[in-house]
C-alpha cells in the first residue's frame, strides 16, 4: 500500500505507471522520464515526511511567487507568478505580476529570501496581510486566508488531475515554447512609471489589420491596469509585421525522416489549444516554405523620450500560408504575458493548466480513500448531508473499498484497455512529456461509457467527469453516494457544480 503522502506523489506514481505502459506498448523513448519521475518520488517522499511530522494540518497561501531580478519590475522583491483558482488569494484580488511590498506590515526589502518564505508560510497564522503594487496601484492591502486542510486530505481538484486520463478533453497540463524575443531598456526605470498608452499612426493601406492588432493590444494592457490615452500617452505603441514566401526554401525534410511534431498554442478567445502550421522552435529556416514576423514595441513618451523600453518580437517558420490577423489574435495575449515582468528574453515557455471537473466539496483520506476526510462548508456535499468521517461504500455502481495500490493498478489497466478507443488525430504531448495523450474517439463513446460503468474497472472517481457524454451518456449530472455512518447506511444524491479552472502563465 502507498504510504501517507500528498496527492502530488500519487499523481507522479500514476504517471510513472502510465509511462511504463507506454514503454511496453510503444517505444523506449520515455525511459528517461521514468527515471526523472522516480527521482522526484524519492525526493518528495523525504520532504513530505519532514513536513508531516510538524502538524496534521497543511496550510497554503494560494499563490506562488518568484524573487525578481529585473531592474524594471520589483527588483529583489517577490512577484506573483501563479494564483490557485477558487482560493482566497484569487478572491482577494491578487493578480499575476503583483509585487509584494510587505507581509503583515513588514517591508520585504528588510528581509532575506528565507525570511520572506517563513512569513508567507508561518504555521501559527491562518491569514496574511499583503501590501502589493502593480501597474494600476502604488500599494493596496489584501487579506488572504490560507487554505488549511488535513495533511491526509485529497481534494477533488487534485483527483481531477490524478485521473485526467478519464477525460483529457476536460483536464490537462500543456506546455509550449513561443519563439519570442523580448528586450528591455538598460536604463533603470520601473515600468509602473507608465500609466497610460496610445498607438503610433497606422498605415492607411493596412488600416483594417492594424486597427485589429491595436484593439487586441489595448484589451490586454487595460486588463493589466493601464489606461488608453490617445492625446498624451506615457507609452507609444508601435507594431510591425511581415509575411512572405521563404526565398531560401530548399524543400521539406524527406528520406524517411520522422514527421515533424505538431505545434499547439493556446487561443484565449476559444479557451482551447489549437494546432498551427508552424515548425517547432529551433527548426532549420530553409525547411520552411513561409516566414512570418510579428512584434510591437513600447516607446517612452514620459521620461526617456523616444527610447524603446520594452519590445516583443516573434519569428515563425510556417509550413503553409497563414493570416496575420489570426496570428495576432492568438499571440498578442501570449506576448503580453512578458509585460511588465520579463522572465525570459528568448523562447518563452508557456504553461496552460486546464481543469473542468465536478465539485461536491468532498476531500478524501489518502490512507483510506473510501473515507471522507473533510467536507467544505457551503458545498453541494454539505447541503446534501455528507459529513466528515462518513465511509463511502459506493459511488454510483462503483465500490470504493479499495486501497491506493488497487485504485492505481485499476487506473493503469483502464488506460491499457481503452487506448484503442482514442482518436490518434488528436494526439499531443502533455507538460509531463507524455507523447501519447489523445482524446476519446467520438464514434467510440458508447464503448467508453461501458468501460466506465463496469464495476470491475474500479472507476469510482470518474464521477468527477460525469458531465461528459463518454462517462455519462444519460446527461443528468447527479451522483449517488452510498454512505455508511456508524451502523447506518444511506443513499445520498449530490448535484455537483462543474468547476472550470484555467491558468496560463510563463513557466
Amino acid at each position: 500500500m502507498l504510504p501517507s503522502i500528498p496527492l502530488l506523489l500519487i499523481f507522479l506514481y500514476l504517471c510513472l505507471l502510465f509511462t511504463n505502459y507506454l514503454y511496453n506498448k510503444y517505444t523506449n523513448m520515455l525511459s528517461m522520464i521514468n527515471k526523472t519521475l522516480l527521482s522526484l518520488l524519492l525526493l518528495l517522499a523525504v520532504v513530505t515526511v519532514t513536513a508531516q511530522k510538524k502538524s496534521n494540518i497543511v496550510c497554503r497561501p494560494g499563490f506562488t511567487y518568484a524573487l525578481s531580478n529585473s531592474i524594471h519590475w520589483g527588483l529583489n522583491k517577490p512577484v506573483i507568478t501563479g494564483i490557485v483558482p477558487y482560493s482566497s488569494a484569487e478572491s482577494s484580488g491578487l493578480k499575476l505580476n503583483d509585487i509584494i511590498e510587505s507581509v503583515d506590515g513588514i517591508p520585504v526589502n528588510e528581509l532575506t529570501a528565507m525570511e520572506i518564505s517563513q512569513l508567507l508560510n508561518n504555521e501559527t497564522k491562518d491569514e496574511i496581510i499583503l501590501t502589493v503594487r502593480n501597474l494600476s496601484s502604488e500599494g493596496k492591502q489584501l487579506m488572504i486566508h490560507k487554505d488549511c486542510k488535513l495533511s491526509q486530505a485529497i481534494t477533488e481538484d487534485q483527483l481531477a488531475l490524478a485521473f485526467n486520463m478519464y477525460s483529457l478533453e476536460s483536464t490537462s497540463e500543456r506546455e509550449f515554447i513561443c519563439p519570442f524575443k523580448t528586450t528591455t531598456t538598460r536604463e533603470e526605470i520601473s515600468f509602473d512609471t507608465y500609466k497610460t498608452f496610445g498607438f503610433a499612426p497606422i498605415d492607411e493601406n493596412n488600416s483594417k489589420l492594424e486597427n485589429f492588432i491595436n484593439q487586441r493590444i489595448e484589451k490586454e494592457l487595460v486588463k493589466k491596469g493601464l489606461t488608453y490615452n490617445a492625446s498624451n500617452p506615457d507609452l507609444l505603441i508601435q507594431t510591425y509585421y511581415f509575411f512572405d514566401k521563404n526565398p531560401n526554401y530548399t524543400g521539406a525534410v524527406t528520406n524517411g525522416a520522422q514527421p515533424a511534431e505538431k505545434t499547439f498554442r493556446y487561443f484565449a478567445a476559444s479557451g482551447k489549444m489549437i494546432e498551427l502550421p508552424f515548425l517547432s522552435v529551433g527548426s532549420v529556416e530553409s525547411k520552411a516554405p513561409y516566414l512570418l514576423q510579428f512584434g510591437f514595441r513600447f516607446i517612452d513618451q514620459k521620461v526617456l523620450h523616444g527610447q524603446v523600453v520594452w519590445e516583443c518580437e516573434s519569428n515563425e517558420l510556417l509550413t503553409e500560408s497563414y493570416r496575420l490577423d489570426d496570428y495576432a489574435a492568438i499571440h498578442i495575449p501570449l506576448m503580453c504575458l512578458q509585460y511588465p515582468f520579463v522572465k525570459y528574453t528568448r523562447n518563452v515557455p508557456v504553461k496552460v493548466d486546464v481543469k473542468n471537473y465536478n465539485y461536491t466539496g468532498i476531500s478524501y483520506d489518502i490512507n483510506r480513500l473510501e473515507r471522507i476526510a473533510e467536507v467544505e462548508p457551503g458545498s453541494p456535499a454539505e447541503a446534501a448531508g455528507i459529513k466528515a468521517g462518513d465511509v463511502i461504500e459506493r459511488i454510483g455502481n462503483q465500490k470504493m473499498n479499495y486501497s491506493s495500490d488497487e485504485f492505481t493498478s485499476a487506473y493503469k489497466q483502464f488506460i491499457t484497455l481503452t487506448m484503442d478507443l482514442r482518436d490518434p488525430a488528436t494526439q499531443f504531448t502533455d507538460a509531463n512529456g507524455f507523447s501519447r495523450c489523445m482524446y476519446w474517439n467520438v464514434m467510440n463513446y458508447p464503448k467508453i461509457a461501458d468501460f466506465f460503468k463496469n464495476p470491475s474497472n474500479i472507476t469510482g472517481f470518474s464521477y468527477l467527469y460525469n458531465f461528459t457524454p463518454y462517462v455519462n451518456p444519460v446527461g443528468t449530472n447527479v451522483t449517488t453516494f452510498l454512505i455508511k455512518r456508524g451502523k447506518d447506511k444511506e443513499e445520498i444524491t449530490i448535484r455537483p457544480t462543474v468547476r472550470t479552472e484555467t491558468s496560463v502563465y510563463v513557466n
